[in-house]
């Protein structure tokens, strides 16, 4: 079998191995493909390989490849848009690349693979595994359809390792038996078999539990403190429609999924511009919360957003290739705690941030 040339990020083994499940059997030395110049992509943090006459790219050449080291590579490369090619090294021998579709991405600038393994390696590590274990069940052109998910769901895996909850609470065994990934599109589902450390000190029966899987969200309430006054947005939301909920628009927080490489303060104010037009000023940390640990991932940093809301706020807005509509209010201080006392306010999100709100609301007044 030729050999393998790797230009980009699979030259990180950690990323083959992931890749592979084994590399051990495999022979890596260092090559050189000439005719070729590899870049960083604009839409994405990972490389772009183009023809260039005169150029040479350095990368590694793998040897010992087995049928079954060909396939996954396949299945993997072939989700991203790339293909085998077959390719001359600097040295004449002959071996194959995986090299791209025209148009698949478009090259911007130097990239460099440190700095990939720096910035980027433990979500594309986590997101690659994902990708494999999609083999039987996905074709490649459906794994590329939701990796942007996926990488949004490895963003979050690295998020959660930085939690700041959890004190005075048991730090107890976990046994996970087995792990199903039983649906996956924008958003997943789980089931668990696992067992667990008792508080008594034993080791508890084995159960299934299943659980939603979502990426991390950021959530802010506008508050404009010279008005005394907040905006809310208004949207259709499924999760009630499917509960055969009589009212299925709901007034809730500006929210969004936090994309991958964003800090949640970022994708609030990216929220805050693309659902109302707003930028905001100040940000105030409210929390960090699961919504409902019980059967989901789904985690939210949640802030009071410091804004100028003036009456011409309030209207429609949303982006239209989310196909977003959405409706903005203003709202005063106290009929959005009117709203939240008397149990209209069906939105946990909103509920937590106002009665923040309520606690602070003198010091923030006073502070602009």
């Amino acid at each position: 079998m030729s050999p393998l040339f790797f230009f980009g990020t699979l030259r990180h083994p950690p990323l083959l191995e992931a890749v592979l499940g084994d590399i051990t059997h495999l022979t890596l030395s260092a090559a050189e493909l000439p005719g070729y110049r590899v870049s960083a992509a604009r839409e994405g943090p990972f490389p772009v390989i183009t023809v260039a006459p005169g150029a040479v790219t350095s990368g590694l050449r793998a040897e010992g490849l087995r049928p079954n080291d060909v396939a996954r590579l396949d299945y993997y490369e072939q989700a991203f848009g790339y293909q085998l090619c077959d390719v001359t090294l600097a040295d004449g021998t002959g071996a194959r690349a995986y090299l791209p579709r025209a148009g698949v991405s478009t090259p911007d600038g130097p990239w460099l693979l440190a700095d990939w393994v720096r910035d980027w390696a433990p979500l594309s590590l986590r997101a690659a595994r994902e990708v494999m274990g999609y083999r039987d069940a996905k074709t490649p052109d459906e794994v590329g359809v939701i990796f942007p998910r996926i990488r949004a769901r490895a963003w979050s895996q690295i998020n959660a390792a930085n939690s700041r909850h959890g004190a005075g609470t048991l730090d107890g065994q976990i046994d996970i038996v087995d792990r199903r990934r039983v649906y996956s599109e924008f958003f997943a589902l789980d089931e668990i078999d696992l067992r667990h450390r008792r508080f008594d000190g034993d080791m508890g029966p084995q159960t299934t539990r299943g659980v939603f899987v979502v990426s991390d969200a950021a959530l802010v309430l506008p508050y404009d403190p010279q008005r005394d006054r907040v905006l809310l947005v208004e949207q259709l939301r499924v999760g009630p429609l499917a509960r055969g909920d009589r009212a299925c628009w709901q007034l809730e927080p500006i929210a969004g999924l936090i994309d991958p490489g964003e800090t949640a303060e970022h994708a609030a104010r990216r929220e805050a511009e693309e659902e109302a037009g707003l930028t905001l000023g100040a940000l105030h940390p409210v929390g960090e919360t699961y919504a409902s640990p019980g059967n989901s991932t789904e985690f939210y940093y949640t802030f009071v957003g410091i804004a100028d809301l003036p009456d011409e706020t309030a209207g429609l807005g949303g982006l239209e290739a989310e196909h977003e509509d959405i409706r903005a209010h203003l709202m005063s201080f106290d009929a959005l705690m009117a709203l939240c006392d008397s149990g209209q306010a069906a939105n946990t999100p909103l509920v937590m941030i106002a009665y923040w709100l309520a606690r602070h609301r003198d010091r923030l007044r006073s502070a602009s």
